[in-house]
């Protein structure tokens, strides 16, 4: 697969199509991949594909575009990009929220088989590791090797992927992947959806209160590419920068909600808090209320209007006399 990636980004580069290819490249460390920007033909053998390439590469792009919106005849760079089922989804998000233009990105869309979730392997000296077929063999500081099983490492959003590969794209790779059952996928949601109203608040201040404000779920994730956050506006004042409990809720539930009809539940935000604050139970609501409500789900298709963008004259409104 990685030979195929390679073949077709030095393609695009013979053929003057891109300027710059954003993929993924070793990471430092074991079990490790890291967001790697190629801008000459030259650096295409650093290029890697594995189960350990889990960061959502559509976060970058707005930054190419931000500087040249709105300005008259601005050369917008050309991207490529290779793009997992959930990275797609948040690209066709950013192009229907015009933060990227479709025609200067080249998706090379991937049948993604699930990524690794590092935690799961409870072994913490690891120092070489090695992917072969649906197997991962580590090997510790003693020179002891453990064969594990992939299925059993994955992510949970993984093991629940609806979206093995992106819905819109310019080239796809790889052989798709089997999808999971949707009852399967909602399972971990309908705990959480049993409990009293009383609980879930108690379980949502009991995950938030662990929040130091590092801001890392912001900014690993694609949807969150304002200019200047609400949390950080000081004319008005929406929140107080402190850790407050109150001030760490404000931010949570409107970034949180910010999400509405927008997440693909790709996990980035789970990965980057280095608090383990459980923010997919409540993004994944989101995502299965907007599902119910409104027959919508997120990037899955350029022509749909997103729910919060437009009205329907048969749209629900009993919230408005029933809350």
């Amino acid at each position: 697969m990685i030979e195929k990636i390679k073949e077709t980004v030095k393609k695009l580069f013979k053929e003057n199509k891109i300027d710059i290819f954003i993929g993924y490249s070793e990471g430092t460390l074991p079990l490790r991949s890291t967001p790697c920007f190629i801008t000459r033909s030259e650096d295409i053998e650093k290029l890697v594909w594995n189960s350990y390439c889990s960061n959502n590469l559509a976060v970058y792009l707005p930054r190419f575009f931000v500087s040249q919106r709105g300005a008259k005849d601005a050369k917008l760079p050309r991207i490529g990009i290779l793009a997992k089922g959930c990275d797609g989804r948040s690209i066709v998000g950013l192009i229907k929220e015009h933060q990227i233009p479709r025609e200067n990105i080249y998706i090379i869309g991937i049948h993604c088989g699930g990524m690794i979730n590092t935690k799961k392997i409870k072994k913490v000296d690891i120092v070489a590791a090695e992917e072969k077929n649906d197997k991962v063999l580590v090997e510790d500081e003693d020179k002891k090797k453990v064969e594990l099983k992939k299925e059993e490492l994955l992510a949970d959003m993984c093991k629940t992927c609806q979206y093995t590969a992106p819905a819109v794209y310019d080239i796809l790779l790889g052989k798709e992947k089997q999808k999971t059952k949707k009852e399967d996928r909602e399972a971990f949601i309908k705990e959480f959806e049993k409990k009293p109203l009383e609980e879930r608040w108690e379980y949502f201040q009991e995950q938030i209160s662990k929040c130091i404000r590092c801001n890392a779920c912001r900014q690993a994730c694609p949807n969150c590419y304002c200019k200047e956050c609400f949390a950080e506006q000081a004319k008005p004042r929406w929140i107080g920068p402190t850790n407050d409990i109150s001030d760490v809720m404000f931010y949570q539930i409107g970034r949180i909600f910010h999400q509405a009809g927008r997440c693909v539940d790709c996990g980035a935000c789970v990965r980057a808090c280095p608090m383990g604050v459980d923010l997919r139970v409540f993004t994944y609501k989101l995502i299965k209320d907007v599902k119910e409500f409104f027959e919508y789900e997120a990037g899955v298709s350029l022509e749909e209007a997103p729910p919060l963008a437009t009205f329907k004259q048969d749209d629900k409104q009993e919230f408005i006399t029933e809350p």
